[in-house]
């Protein structure tokens, strides 16, 4: 498809160009020659199009690993906190042995000790709680903002190939005209 796509583009580049040389010649231009010039100026587009194209291809791998690393930070915030909640349970079980070990009359006192560690646990796992909502909600956005890409990309593939049709055509019109 690449040989082909080469070779109509270096036939309607000599044929723009015998066009030009009527128009520097002051020549009359036949209708062909209007069309010959107009296919023209579709193939320069599309060569803009294809260039686009490339340069959201690439944007989109940068997305792309932009995302692959907010992911990695993300595992690696919840490895973190993991780690410290692990650490935060060990003490408390060693702080509850400890407790346990101790005379009746400090009873009161370990009371007060576990209503404490009880409130660090809920506020470690209220902030737990907001940072997973808040990781979901960017997930979620850069989800749409890729999903709107995509839209916008086949859009781009739909009209290609619309002219990619209208391109064949003409071709085919050009090569039965006389």
């Amino acid at each position: 498809m690449g040989d082909v796509s080469s070779i109509a583009y270096d036939a309607v580049k000599m044929a723009v160009e015998h066009v030009l040389s009527k128009i520097r010649e002051g020549k009359k231009l036949s209708t062909e020659d209007v069309l010959v010039l107009y296919l023209g100026t579709i193939v320069g587009d599309l060569k803009e199009i294809r260039t686009d194209i490339a340069r959201l291809d690439h944007r989109i791998d940068e997305t792309n690993k932009r995302i692959d690393q907010t992911n990695q930070r993300i595992d690696d915030i919840a490895k973190t906190l993991s780690a410290r909640i692990d650490e935060t349970n060990k003490r408390i079980d060693e702080t509850s042995q400890r407790i346990d070990d101790v005379v009746k009359s400090l009873s009161t006192r370990i009371d007060e000790v576990a209503k404490s560690l009880s409130t660090r646990i809920d506020e470690t796992n209220k902030r737990i709680d907001e940072l997973a909502r808040s990781l979901s909600a960017r997930i979620d956005e850069t989800n749409k903002r890729i999903d709107e890409l995509v839209k916008r990309i086949d859009a781009v593939q739909a009209t290609l190939l619309e002219i990619q049709k209208l391109l064949l055509e003409l071709v085919k019109t050009w090569q039965s005209a006389p």
